[in-house]
């Protein structure tokens, strides 16, 4: 699958199927219904591209003619932590590619004196150290909650961490590899700039509110 890196760190998958179906997502007359299948594919074809280093290891495997030896992912299984609420969007798409995934959660709240991210909820298999995570949120704007999110993911042991959203602005994508540079940065699209208000340019709306249906 193609891709372009735009800025360090970051790869916008550039896939025909990927930038089709972003415009669709973009479109402010696409129903809740079809948005949120639009967000399943999407995310399904972006972890293509994501997963696309994940370790193997040679098993055997007896098929109806003989036995073979073929290649299966090692170690610990993926795991899915969606960013509360509009991170719970892309998880559907992702498991119909990786079914055995474990999926975690994060929910954050901006608190209003500092205008920083707080968890209120955290929740991911213990064994975090050995598994690969994909920390998922449909937009990259500010990059606070996702800096925070990858922060409290290492606080309980994981080291390879990937962070996946459908659009991202160029001051989201630096505030988290600034805090995090190791983790590498997957979007569908790199947009122009945030407005005033915080939200992307020219972006798709509210993900959360259009998943959901509470705009």
């Amino acid at each position: 699958m193609p891709t372009t890196p735009a800025l360090p760190g970051l790869t916008v998958v550039s896939h025909p199927l990927v930038q089709h179906k972003l415009s669709l997502l973009r479109d402010q007359a696409t129903p809740k219904k079809i948005f949120k299948e639009l967000v399943d594919e999407i995310a399904m074809l972006m972890a293509y591209e994501a997963t696309a280093d994940l370790a193997l290891a040679p098993v055997e495997v007896d098929t109806p003619l003989e036995t073979t030896t073929c290649q299966r992912v090692a170690g610990k299984k993926l795991t899915l932590v969606p960013i509360l609420r509009a991170g719970l969007g892309m998880v559907e798409g992702i498991l119909k590619l990786v079914p055995s995934a474990r999926v975690g959660h994060i929910g954050l709240y901006r608190d209003h004196d500092t205008l920083e991210p707080v968890d209120y909820y955290f929740k991911v298999p213990g064994d975090a150290a050995e598994r690969d995570f994909f920390l998922l949120d449909p937009m990259l704007a500010t990059g606070g909650s996702a800096a925070s999110a990858v922060s409290s993911l290492k606080r309980a042991g994981a080291t390879r961490i990937k962070f996946l959203c459908l659009v991202a602005a160029p001051e989201g994508v630096e505030r988290l590899r600034t805090a995090h540079p190791d983790v590498p940065i997957f979007a569908a699209a790199l947009d122009r700039e945030l407005n005033a208000n915080g939200y992307i340019l020219p972006g798709l709306g509210d993900a959360g509110d259009r998943l959901f249906g509470t705009r």
